[in-house]
Order: structure tokens, then C-alpha cells, then sequence
């Protein structure tokens, strides 16, 4: 299988596996926001209430958690459009232009920057939420289906592995961009490759063409016998 191919190939499959990723993401935090009441844990602590065992929260602001779901929606469109556009190139045999790869490359170094802010805002938000936990709980986990604030009727059920699940598809979206930016940098050094072949290509045969025209000149020259006069 050509070099193409098989960067074509591996795109469409790091473009599957990112789309994966995406659900990942967007499905359990806007499930999060729908069960915390519109709040988002992500930075959010509290004091637990010795009178009546609650927790006392002082909500964070909910544009963490809308920033994860901005950045997996654009994951997921992206992925979706170069699903789509990559199979149309390897059905018909073709393959994107230079213009198209570069624009590509950046678009891909653009995506790893937003994936691992989001990736990080839900490892070191959640970390924030889970030291308040551990003061009243053993394991953020054993807090999940607790009722610790009903002033704020949030439901805790599901929130733990919600969030375990959104932080590991942030993680593995960063690691598959990371991977998509390394096969376009890739196509895009092919094909500068190819031009630089193509360019010296040209000059080779230029070079031909004039050494075998200056010999026939000379000859040409040689041969004409003087004028009689």
C-alpha cells in the first residue's frame, strides 16, 4: 500500500476513534448539568454543615463545564466533516491538495490546543471537588447517590462516573489529535517533498535540453564554409 494510502487510511480511523471520543465527552457532562441542577462541580467547594451533615457549595462557575461541551461539539464536527471528506478522497482514489494539508495541519494543532485545556480544566476541577468530598466520605466515589446538598436538589448518582468517563475521553481526544496533527504534519512534508522533486526534475531536463542544443550550434558553425567571393 502506497504512503498515501496509508496516512489516508490512518486519518479516517484517528478521525473514527476522535468521534468516540467526542460522545464521551458531550453526552455524561450534559448529563452532569442536567442532574446538578444547572451546576457544574468543576472547581466548585463547599463546607460540610456539622448540624445537618450537608454540604455547604459554593458553586463554580458553570462555564467550565460549557467550554468541555464547546470543545466536544466541535470535535465531533470536525471528525464527522473529515470523516465524510477522507472517504470521498479514498473512494474516488485521490487525495486532499498542499493547500488543503496545511490547512489541515493547523486545524489539527488548533484542536490539541482546546482538547487539553478542556482535558485539563477536568482533571484539576474535579481533583478540586473531590478534596471537599474526602472530608466527610472515604473515596470521592462512595459519595455518588448521597444526598450532601438537597438545598441546591442535586442528584449525586451518576456524577462520579460521569465525569470519570468526560475526563477520559478529554484525554484520549488530546492523545488522537495529537495524532492527527503528526499525519497531516506527515502529508504535508510529502507533499513539499514532491514539489522539491518536481522543481529539480525541471531544471534537470532544462539542463539536458540546452547541452544538447549547444553542441548542434557548435557543429552547425563548424560546417559552413566560407563565403567565395
Amino acid at each position: 500500500m502506497a504512503l498515501t494510502n496509508v496516512l489516508l487510511v490512518s486519518q479516517i480511523a484517528g478521525y473514527v476513534i476522535g468521534f468516540i471520543f467526542s460522545l464521551c465527552i458531550i453526552v455524561p457532562m450534559s448529563m452532569h448539568q442536567d442532574e446538578f441542577n444547572g451546576h457544574c462541580l468543576l472547581f466548585s467547594k463547599g463546607q460540610w454543615q456539622e448540624v445537618d451533615g450537608q454540604l455547604l457549595v459554593s458553586w463554580a462557575s458553570r462555564a467550565y463545564c460549557d467550554y468541555v461541551i464547546v470543545v466536544g461539539v466541535i470535535l465531533f464536527l470536525v471528525c464527522l466533516v473529515q470523516i465524510y471528506r477522507l472517504s470521498l478522497f479514498m473512494y474516488k482514489g485521490s487525495d486532499s491538495s498542499f493547500l488543503s494539508a496545511f490547512v489541515e495541519a493547523v486545524g489539527c494543532a488548533l484542536l490539541c490546543g482546546l482538547v487539553v485545556a478542556a482535558a485539563v480544566l477536568v482533571t484539576l476541577g474535579f481533583m478540586t471537588w473531590c478534596q471537599n468530598i474526602v472530608e466527610r466520605f472515604p473515596s470521592c466515589e462512595d459519595a455518588a447517590g448521597q444526598d450532601i446538598d438537597k438545598k441546591d436538589n442535586i442528584s449525586t448518582n451518576g456524577f462520579y462516573m460521569e465525569i470519570g468517563t468526560v475526563q477520559f475521553g478529554a484525554w484520549g481526544a488530546f492523545a488522537t489529535s495529537v495524532g492527527l496533527a503528526v499525519f497531516s504534519t506527515l502529508k504535508v512534508c510529502r507533499y513539499h517533498q514532491l514539489q522539491n522533486i518536481q522543481v529539480s526534475m525541471y531544471r534537470e531536463r532544462q539542463r539536458l535540453v540546452n547541452e544538447s542544443e549547444s553542441p548542434a550550434q557548435e557543429h552547425d558553425g563548424r560546417s559552413t564554409p566560407p563565403q567565395q567571393r
